[in-house]
């Protein structure tokens, strides 16, 4: 008996123990002190940030070194995402990351220079076999950048474990000052059942919070009935620095017994995309915060939930008087404790019951077709989480597909039949979607069996566009006929106002040149260091094509010596 009480108490607390990591293998891949612009497992658009965002003090070119011996065992170059990363494997079975790099350094610069020119391609991945490229702690092996999909310069820095499944670096040993409690912007209860109710009404809404003198937050008592459930949306600051971050532990308590935790220690990047399914989804795409769910739904496999009684869900019985606790802990263990009294007590009132929609029902687990008008929609099993009534109707050239306030987990695909349709030059329409503002987002269009599809996993309004008109090219540092012998870059804008870039191919004197491309600022630079040229007299030829064939040639000479 004794030792079943041991084991009983023992079990929650193994539940919430850290995994067994080395804490003094990796050093920090900058020589700055670490502050953070982005955590380990923040709530991003559509993915759990699977790493650290190491500031840079706003600057580029900050030397950065590889944390522990190893191989280069990967090099990736590529307009968005990561931009410029390199993935050095350690001896250990771990896997280090470093994302949106200026450049390369030394022999890793010239392999993945010398690769590009080979396929004549800035976009690259490879992977060099272990021991081409060996590392040493502490070895230069690039320079910090904002190159793919940043919005700022720092360091993108993961550890990964030998299945790739990003850890929390924090678990390592790294060290961030952090004597700042996390914050609440939300608290949300949700009616689960279908006889739950809360205050009375069928609906799910929002809780006002009182500061109390301890630091902690108390809710407004709720009279409740059935199955509900809580949310918080939450963020931690870091000392120094203003930018949110997100919680590392949230746990949950019903009259003091621990109910249910989440943890972000590891996730597998096979689980992220759940995080639609995680977050209160419709009420981002209205409010833009991210409730968490302190519950877990169905088709929501996410192990970063590390334990949970009766799913996280509190189902009140009448005449019951409960106290719900969420305590909320950053990495340093600072918490902030929310405590919402709750009473169980009878509906009195139908009133503001809401209603079931009286659109199509589609089973999640089953694959659903539906043909609207002159578009056929495609949806596999399991594309959607949840069984919904959906509503698909179609006006001429546009399809309006339920509402983006529904998440889907797959891509569903979308056909126009263009039998009978009158287009002129069918080549040039693509499927896009309007989004609240500006103009139609291009989707990749495929025409075939006189039909132009697309995938998508957005629900939203989508219609046919057109797009006619080239890509525009503009020299930046030369003109024609100039000597820019001066110049240690050939830098040119090309913008496409609808479609967007597709590619480009650039060459002097007709030999290909690399030139990289920055969405950002939608520029295109070749370095003169690349000695691709060995001549005075020198014809630049560009050609840029958009997402649905237009095309724009550009040429110029210009004159250069090296000095």
């Amino acid at each position: 008996m004794h030792i079943l009480r041991f084991i009983f108490i023992l079990l929650p607390v193994l539940s919430w123990a850290q995994p067994t990591v080395p804490t003094d293998y990796f050093r920090s891949p900058l020589d700055l002190e670490i502050s953070l612009s982005g955590n380990f497992g923040e709530l991003r658009g559509n993915h759990f940030h699977s790493g650290l965002d190491i500031r840079t003090n706003y600057t580029q070119g900050h030397p950065v070194y590889a944390t522990a011996d190893g191989y280069i065992s990967r090099i990736g170059i590529g307009h968005y995402g990561y931009g410029k990363a390199l993935y050095i494997q350690h001896p250990n079975g771990y896997t280090t990351v470093y994302g949106h790099l200026q450049r390369f350094a030394g022999e890793i610069q010239k392999y993945a220079k010398a690769h590009q020119y080979k396929i004549e391609s800035y976009e690259i991945q490879v992977y060099p076999e272990a021991g081409v490229i060996p590392v040493k702690k502490g070895d230069l092996i690039a320079y910090s950048g904002n190159t793919g999909g940043s919005g700022g310069p720092h360091l993108h820095y993961e550890i990964r474990d030998g299945n790739q499944r990003p850890m929390n670096p924090l678990l390592f040993g790294y060290h961030v000052a952090d004597t700042r409690k996390p914050n609440i912007d939300k608290l949300r209860i949700y009616t689960i059942s279908d006889n739950a109710h809360v205050d009375h009404q069928s609906k799910n809404k929002d809780l006002r919070l009182t500061p109390q003198n301890d630091g902690s937050y108390l809710a407004e008592s709720i009279e409740a009935l059935g199955k509900i459930g809580l949310g918080v949306a939450t963020f931690d600051r870091l000392n120094s620095v203003d930018n949110k971050n997100g919680a590392y532990r949230i746990q949950t308590k019903i009259n003091g017994e621990p109910h249910h935790e989440i943890r972000f220690d590891r996730f597998s990047f096979a689980e992220t995309r759940y995080v639609n399914q995680y977050i209160d989804y419709a009420y981002w795409i209205d409010s833009k915060y991210k409730v968490q769910k302190l519950f877990r739904e169905q088709n929501n496999p996410l192990s970063i939930i590390t334990q949970s009684a009766n799913d996280g869900y509190l189902n009140v019985e009448e005449g019951m008087s409960y106290m719900f606790e969420i305590h909320i802990e950053d990495f340093a263990g600072n918490t902030t404790l929310v405590k919402v009294p709750i009473t169980g007590k009878q509906k009195v009132s139908d009133q503001d019951v809401e209603t079931i929609s009286d659109g199509e029902m589609f089973i999640a687990s089953k694959a659903n077709a539906v043909t609207k008008g002159k578009y056929h929609i495609y949806m596999p099993a399991n594309a959607m989480y949840e069984n919904n009534h959906l509503d698909f109707r179609a006006s001429n050239d546009t399809l309006y597909l339920h509402n983006e306030r529904v998440p889907l987990h797959k891509n569903v695909s979308i056909s126009f039949d263009l039998n009978g349709s009158e287009l002129d030059n069918v080549d040039k329409y693509f499927i896009g979607r309007i989004p609240k503002w500006g103009k139609p987002r291009h989707y990749k269009t495929e025409k075939k069996n006189n039909k132009l599809s697309i995938n998508t996993r957005d629900f939203g309004t989508y219609t046919l566009v057109k797009d006619d008109t080239p890509p525009t090219i503009r020299p930046l540092n030369f003109s024609n006929g100039k000597w820019i012998s001066n110049n240690k870059t050939l830098r040119v804008e090309i913008k496409d106002d609808l479609s967007g870039i597709g590619s480009y191919r650039a060459t002097i004197n007709g030999k290909f040149i690399l030139m990289e491309y920055e969405y950002k600022d939608n520029t295109l630079t070749y370095y003169f260091s690349d000695n691709i040229i060995d001549e005075t007299e020198n014809n630049f030829k560009l050609i840029v094509i958009d997402n649905v064939g237009n095309s724009t040639t550009f040429e110029t000479t210009f004159y250069r010596k090296e000095l």
